[in-house]
């Protein structure tokens, strides 16, 4: 039986040699690709794939709430993240969104094709050594409000900016920064944004 692939990916180049190395093997047969977060949906949808192989950092939308989108009106399509950033709250969100495996881009093509006939015979594939990080990093400690305030401090916005763009006090936007801080074990909010952002939780 011929597995259906999707693939989305924001570079070109790599969305090619993921086609070229997956379109290799005799089982596997790339019917759609795209290279916007916000297209995924509509791309399964159209062309209904057994298995979509989806990055994580894209234009438009990322892909873990892409995966989670594509649980919700997609279940039948099971979901591998291939990715660059092999970081351990991005695979613990990805698990949490209902993706069925999470590999980093540098995987052998071998390897690669045999975690998208697992994920499709209902397996699950996870990078061991980012699996082995994620059990020592633990849960992502930051609260929904949290995340948001550091996405926002990215920018090197003012608690003032901050503050007036979600419609909060400062005292409770310095708050919440005051404890992202403390779980980011950081300096100030520029550098728990940073941090946060590396460990994959934002």
């Amino acid at each position: 039986m011929t597995i259906r692939l999707a693939i989305a990916d924001d570079q070109a180049l790599v969305r090619g040699a993921l086609r070229a190395l997956l379109s290799a093997e005799p089982d596997l047969d790339v019917v759609a690709e795209c290279g916007r977060g916000d297209e995924v949906v509509g791309m399964v949808v159209g062309s209904r794939p057994d298995v979509c192989l989806l990055d994580i950092e894209m234009p438009g939308l990322d892909g873990i709430t892409v995966a989670e989108q594509l649980a919700e009106s997609c279940p039948e399509c099971r979901v591998l993240v291939v990715t660059t950033f092999g970081r351990p709250g991005y695979l613990r969100r990805a698990m949490d969104a209902g993706v069925a495996g999470f590999i980093v881009k540098d995987t052998p093509a071998s390897e690669l094709a045999q975690a998208v006939r697992t994920v499709h015979g209902g397996g699950r594939v996870i990078d061991p050594e980012l699996a082995a990080e994620s059990l020592v990093e633990g849960h992502n400690p930051l609260t929904e409000r949290e995340q948001e305030i550091l996405r926002l401090a990215e920018d090197g916005s003012s608690i003032t900016v901050i503050a007036d763009r979600l419609s909060l006090s400062t005292g409770t936007v310095r708050n919440h920064v005051s404890s992202a801080i403390g779980k980011t074990h950081s300096a100030n909010r520029a550098e728990a944004a940073r941090n946060a952002r590396e460990l994959g939780w934002l």
